[in-house]
């Protein structure tokens, strides 16, 4: 009687406890800007597809499902993932239920909500969502198998494994590590000599032949890209930080609690408990090894979630030998820890605490912006020409942008980021890779740039790339985001042909005050500015978005034009080199002390204004 009292208390956490995070996860869904992957996913659901050059099809069939019935909002895109992610710790609970006891089963699928890294799935549409559904099937339907092989198991499986090989490469650890873990167990072994499940495994087989097909088709684009492009394959110290990042996401108590069932799992009598440790613990601990060879750019804290999925029917056993306090303090910290990564969703989805971020190394760039770039383009759209066309130079613009307009065909320029990406094969098989000026056809057309995808001491670089594309740039429209950490320029481009040198936007920097340095409510500030092509005509010191004081423009610095060097090997072309240095002393008066602004405005001879990233300062009391 006591147990099932237990069982049924716990069943009624679980219910509050889904309920609860299924409301703040569509609380959370409905406000956050919408994420660059998905913005992509989106596009390639307005391009119906068996497969895609990044990904199997599934994703971006779901995100198609999502805006048809829903309409082109961001929690009608993410619905579906929110619908499967809210399916994964009922599954967890029922197949824990099953093979230890109800009361466990409920408590394995209440740290299936509380884990954060599954807790959070589906507030983004990610392929992670079904992967992790996907991974929980194969689990089911292993755990049944090494039982007795019959019909219900086998057409699990065959779904699982469908599902996952429809929704990304990485699934393809899953399946190997899950092949290794049933050869590992006689059970195993007799389950797959079974032609019920032999059949299972070749219709999941089969569910790859859309991704092989994609890649026979273009060179085995999304092939090299996933496993040889994307990743250095060498050995970094870095992968330290992958497996401490997963502690702390995991969080510390919970990950010593997982890799402890992990291994008492491994050695218990248990067929079942055995399979699961095993599969767990080698995909856990494959993705770890993996990160010392893999790569470090991208996002990859989410890589080992199946494993853990697979540790978590375990849990209950180990934290029964712990003490109360022990247990309480466990789950307190998984629980802090999932509403702290929702609240950093809800402090990105707020455009006054995103702009106190901008001076940090966290700075949600990927969220930031897009809504307000969408209104400057179409504002400016309307002063041009009828039928002006939108050209974009890199895929997050022309996707987010897309998206914003409900227009999947936005023309792309090349750039760095869409082969670091994967994205460049497809733009190309869409059609909307643009080569620029050659194929506008003297059309009146306004490019957006990306002015912050690209490295600093790139950007020169990247404008003369520009050129070499479209011609000398017009005055651009400058749009900065949150003081400038996220930055956008638009150009107009009227369809006459532009010639001569190439003109870019303006370059600065603030060489003092230092960015975040505190100083005197009277200091001197000094850089240095230039405009290729055509030269600057003045300077002006700005905080907080007014201008506060004019800076004496000309002072020498050979050392700028040394510094700016061209894949060519040219230099800066701006004619005024070198005299682009600019000094100014400003005094402050009503100006409250503590945290301010500094910026620039940049006036070009061509008749642009641009003003520059601003950078914080701390100005101090009278």
């Amino acid at each position: 009687m006591r147990d099932k009292d237990e069982a049924s208390a716990m069943r009624k956490v679980f219910w509050a406890l889904w309920t609860l995070v299924l409301l703040l996860k569509l609380a959370v869904a409905a406000k956050l800007p919408l994420f660059v992957d998905e913005a992509f996913y989106w596009q390639e659901g307005r391009h119906p597809a068996a497969a895609y050059s990044d990904l199997p099809g599934l994703t971006a069939w779901l995100a198609r499902l999502g805006v048809e019935l829903g309409g082109n909002h961001t929690l009608a895109l993410r619905a579906p993932f929110l619908l499967i992610a809210a399916l994964v710790p009922w599954l967890l609970a029922r197949i824990a239920a099953r093979e230890f006891g109800e009361r466990s089963g409920w408590l394995a699928g209440c740290y299936g909500l509380l884990l954060p890294l599954s807790g959070t799935l589906g507030v983004l549409a990610l392929p992670d969502a079904m992967m992790a559904l996907a991974t929980l099937l194969c689990l089911d339907a292993g755990a049944r198998l090494l039982r007795e092989v019959d019909a219900r198991s086998a057409v699990e499986l065959a779904a699982g494994l469908a599902l996952g090989a429809l929704s990304h490469y990485r699934f393809i650890a899953v399946i190997g590590v899950g092949f290794v873990a049933l050869m590992l167990l006689p059970e195993g072994r007799r389950a797959l000599r079974d032609v019920r499940v032999i059949i299972a495994v070749a219709i999941g087989a089969s569910a790859w032949a859309p991704l092989v097909a994609w890649n026979m088709d273009n060179a085995d684009a999304g092939l090299r890209f996933q496993l040889v492009e994307r990743h250095p394959w060498s050995f970094h110290v870095d992968g330290l930080w992958f497996v401490a990042i997963q502690a702390l996401l995991v969080t510390p108590l919970l990950f010593a609690a997982l890799a402890l069932a992990g291994w008492r799992g491994a050695r218990d009598p248990s067929p079942v408990t055995r399979y699961l440790a095993l599969l767990g613990s080698l995909v856990v601990l494959g993705f770890f090894v993996l990160g010392f060879f893999a790569d470090t750019e991208r996002v990859s804290f989410h890589w080992p979630l199946p494993g853990f999925l697979a540790l978590l029917p375990l849990l209950p056993m180990v934290l029964a030998r712990w003490p109360g306090w022990a247990r309480g303090l466990t789950a307190g910290l998984a629980g802090a820890t999932l509403l702290a990564m929702l609240g950093y969703y809800v402090a990105v989805s707020m455009p006054e605490l995103r702009a106190r971020s901008a001076g940090e190394k966290w700075y949600p760039s990927n969220f930031a912006g897009w809504d307000e770039l969408a209104r400057k383009v179409r504002a400016r759209q309307q002063t041009m020409p009828a039928g002006t066309r939108i050209v974009a130079d890199n895929f997050k613009v022309g996707a987010e942008l897309g998206f914003a307009l409900d227009d999947p065909r936005i023309a792309v320029l090349d750039h760095p980021i869409n082969h670091k990406h994967g994205r460049a094969p497809q733009l190309r098989l869409w059609g909307l890779h643009s080569a620029g000026r050659a194929d506008w056809d003297g059309k009146p057309v306004l490019l957006v740039v990306g002015v912050t995808e690209v490295e600093y001491k790139n950007l020169l670089q990247r404008y003369h790339d520009l050129c070499a594309m479209v011609g000398p740039l017009p005055p651009p429209q400058t749009i900065n985001i949150d003081h400038g950490r996220q930055r956008f320029a638009l150009f107009a481009f009227d369809g006459k042909p532009r010639e001569g040198a190439c003109t870019t936007p303006a370059m600065a920097w603030i060489d003092t005050p230092a960015a975040g340095s505190k100083i005197g409510r009277e200091f001197q500030v000094g850089g240095w500015a230039f405009k290729d092509g055509v030269g600057l005509q003045r300077v002006e010191v700005m905080l907080d978005g007014r201008v506060v004081a004019q800076a004496e423009y000309g002072g020498e610095l050979p050392g700028v034009r040394e510094y700016w060097k061209l894949a060519d090997g040219g230099r800066s072309s701006d004619p005024q080199h070198p005299k682009v240095g600019f000094t100014a002393k400003v005094a402050l008066d009503a100006e409250p002390a503590g945290r301010h602004w500094l910026g620039l405005r940049l006036h070009g001879r061509d008749g642009s204004v641009e003003d520059w990233a601003e950078q914080p300062i701390e100005v101090g009391r009278r």
